[in-house]
Order: C-alpha cells, then structure tokens, then sequence
C-alpha cells in the first residue's frame, strides 16, 4: 500500500466515525470506544489535510508558473515554491511518526529500581547518586518521585532503592534507561590516585495496574519476617517485613521499610505485579523481533548501555554513540539530551522497519 493509499484510508475510517458519532444512541456501550478511536486519530487527520493544501499549494504554484510574465511575481511564487518544498517532508516524517505503533506502557507511571553491581562500596555509592539524579530529573519534570524502600550500605551508598514515579508520559521517557551503567573514578579512599571502574543495574518498569495483570493469591507465598536495618541493626520490633514469591514465575519482593505489615505487603504487590508485566511485555517483544539487540533500548539488564567517566566530565551512551562532557549537570538531573536523542533514534529505526 502506498503512503497516498495509507492515507486516504485514515481519512475515509475518520469521516465514518464522525458519521456514527451523530447518533450516539444507536451506539450503545461502543460509544465510548469510537468516541475515543475518534479523538485519538483527529490530530492525524488534521496533519493529513494540512499536508494535501501544501501539495495542493506547490500544484497550483507549478500551474502558474508558466504562464506568468512578471518576473517579480515569478520571484515570489519560485520563493514560496521553495518554502513549500521544505516543508512538505517536515510534516510527511511528522504522519509517518504519529502512525507507528504505539507502546500500550507509554502514558503509564513507571517504577525505578537500582542496584549497586561490581565494585564493592564504590557501586554502592554510584548506586546512590544514580538514583539521586533520576529523582532530580523528575522534579525537573514535575513528575512525583516516592521512594519504596532503601537498602543501604551505612557508608552513603545504596545496595539498592526502588521508587514510583508518576506523572504525564514517565515510561515513555525513562524506559530506555534500563540497563548496565557503568562509573569510572577516583575513590576518595584511593591513594594513587587510580581511576577504578564499577557498575549499577537500573530497571525502569511501567506500573502495573490490577487490570493490566491478573495475580491469583494461590500463586503467592508470602513470608513475614523482622525488618532488619545496617549491620544487623533492629529497624522495629514487630514481624512486619514481608517477602513475597510469585511460585509461577519464581519472582520474588522484599519489602520492609514501612512499619506496617499491611503497608510494606501492598508495595510489595505493586513491584511484583510491574516485574511480572514487564517479563510479560518481553517475552511479546522478543517474539515481534527476530533479533533484539537491533532495537535501542531493549531493556536487557545485562547490557552495558551508558558510561560515566568522571575525570574526564564524560557520559557516553553506547547505544547511539553519543558523548557529552556534562557530566556535573547530568547528574544534577539534565537528561533530557540523551532521552530525546534515544527516542528520536527509535523512532528512526521503527519507520525504517516500516518501509
């Protein structure tokens, strides 16, 4: 099907539910599900009719042309012409992106998860400004960050720390941050001065919602236990700590920073229902692509995706080979340069795959 083909079947399905829409009674419970593919597919179809007046436009442009005598009207028409014509690709790229397939996680909130990998206390503390930078960023954004619980080393690093994040499009910004990140330093406990390196797992998942996933409690074994804080040391006196294990999948949730069974139990719930999902959203992307590492971001917690090297002020992403000397601001939360360029990047690979 051409692209001219594609669109003229967007506008003719457009016009039919606006047709259906003028008679909301005879589409009983559909209504609110035509209403919405209506609403979802008007921007589209806007884009479509501004593209058709531009060819319209260099049409008639071209028409004219010939037949006009005054060269300073022909001036004109060949600018506009020209204004047109580097236009026209602009909005093309701008359907052709709204028409790509959209990822049901997007506009989902998403839960952060890092932990400290090779390299003893100095991941640890990596671990620690990892997530610092992730809750800068979402202030920045205006999204709420909430910790879910912190396990850490009592020396200002972290073992690992979990959150929520809400707001508008989060796991559609974050998600391509799952991976390996990898810091190269000087330790303030190394004397010569040698630079060591060390790494910390980040997994973005997009929250889970009761509807989205179906846990039945016969395939749940729960443990509760006494929290326990650095070292041994007593957080509280009651067994209010709880370890959750989905026996199905062998998926397993701690949770113990809230003194309420009742509360650490549904946090629990909340991670183990988002790692489930998550799993499952793999294993269907995995049988979509034949080979995943084709795709930025795929997620793999093994993949070494971004590389900090602070002598040098230098973050590299290894996905899209892209380097910024930042490194002070990026990990003050400005991230936004190499979220765009791994979306724009996707993007890219996606039309290229649609072709």
């Amino acid at each position: 099907m051409s692209f001219t083909q594609k669109l003229d079947g967007i506008v003719t399905k457009f016009n039919e539910l606006e047709k259906k829409l003028l008679d909301p009674s005879a589409l009983g419970q559909n209504f609110a599900k035509i209403s919405k593919e209506h609403s979802d597919a008007a921007p589209v179809v806007e884009l479509i009719g501004e593209y058709r007046k531009m060819q319209k436009d260099i049409s008639d442009i071209n028409e004219m042309l010939p037949l006009t005598e005054d060269k300073e009207m022909r001036d004109m028409l060949e600018v506009e012409r020209f204004d047109l014509g580097k236009k026209l690709p602009e909005i093309e790229q701008r359907i052709k992106l709204s028409l790509l397939p959209k990822d049901a996680a997007d506009e989902k909130n998403a839960i952060l998860e890092v932990r400290a990998g090779t390299g003893g206390e100095e991941a640890a503390l990596f671990a620690y400004k990892l997530f610092a930078m992730y809750q800068k960023y979402a202030e920045k954004k205006r999204w709420k960050f909430e910790v879910l619980s912190i396990s850490d080393t009592g020396l200002g690093g972290y073992k690992d720390a979990s959150a929520t994040i809400n707001g508008r499009g989060v796991f559609a910004r974050l998600k391509f941050e799952s991976g390996v990140h990898r810091v190269q330093r000087v330790p303030e406990t190394e004397n010569q001065g040698r630079v060591h390196t060390s790494a910390a797992t980040v997994a973005v998942l997009p929250e889970a919602e009761e509807v989205d996933i179906k846990i039945e409690e016969k395939d749940l074994r729960i443990d509760v236990f006494r929290s326990s804080g650095p070292g041994g040391q007593s957080v509280n006196t009651t067994d209010s700590a709880v370890r959750i294990t989905h026996v199905p999948t062998g998926v397993v949730v701690s949770m113990q920073d809230e003194k309420s069974q009742i509360k650490n139990r549904e946090k629990a719930m909340k991670v183990l229902r988002s790692r489930i999902y998550e799993a499952e959203r793999e294993r269907l992307a995995k049988e979509r692509a034949a080979d995943r590492k084709e795709q930025v971001g795929s997620g793999d917690r093994s993949e070494r995706i971004r590389t900090y090297n602070f002598p040098q002020s230098r973050v590299t992403d290894h996905r899209i080979n892209l380097t910024s000397y930042r490194i002070d601001e990026i990990m003050l939360g400005e991230l936004d340069e190499f979220i765009e360029a791994l979306i724009a990047d996707d993007q890219a690979r996606k039309l290229s795959d649609n072709e």
